[in-house]
């Protein structure tokens, strides 16, 4: 199961100048992470083991769906085991490849990995990400989009939006899995 948070809720609280247990600020922190691996298209954080079954694509490589990968333990085509080396080797950026000449077969569902991904520390960058991605979260007021003090105006609106810093876009283009299946 991957860590929930990618980044430490004590150090955004010293950003916002409240308590590490404000609901609000673990809300927000939460919100940030979600969006981040959304973006990525992976968890980030270490999951050792994972099962998953992959459609095979005809060729000699597959690509797993998160990096990066640290070990795989088992490849299975339609049920009959590999062997690591003889039959495929593997790359920690998700890449699986067949040996030998051989190619995964073109069905569906029918190849099995049992492999360990992602990092057992996050990565500064893109602690840095979220906590900006989670401070910016914080600061909206729900249905609020206009504030005036002098005089109290208070306008209520559509539903304020969260753009991305260039501290954003860079973490996301270094993390995120180079996939040709985006629309």
């Amino acid at each position: 199961m991957a860590t929930d948070l990618l980044a430490d809720p004590e150090e955004l609280a010293e950003w916002l100048g409240v308590d590490a247990s404000d609901t609000k600020l673990l809300a927000a922190l939460r919100a940030a992470s979600r969006r981040f691996r959304g973006a990525v298209r992976h968890p980030v954080t270490l999951i050792e083991d994972d099962v998953i079954t992959l459609d095979g694509n005809g060729s000699a490589s597959l690509l797993l769906p998160a990096a990066p990968v640290l070990e795989v333990t088992a490849v299975e085509v339609d049920g009959e085991e590999l062997t690591a080396v003889t039959d495929y080797a593997w790359s920690a950026d998700g890449y699986l490849r067949r040996l030998g000449c051989r190619v995964w077969p073109a069905t569906l569902r029918s190849v099995q990995v049992t492999y360990s991904h992602g990092h057992e520390t996050v990565p500064e960058d893109i602690q840095g990400a979220v906590l900006d991605q989670a401070r910016a979260i914080y600061a909206i007021q729900p249905g609020v989009q206009q504030k005036t003090i002098g005089a109290q105006s208070v306008t209520f609106g559509v539903q304020a939006a969260t753009g991305v810093t260039a501290q954003w876009t860079a973490a996301v283009e270094r993390h995120q899995l180079n996939r040709g299946d985006r629309p």
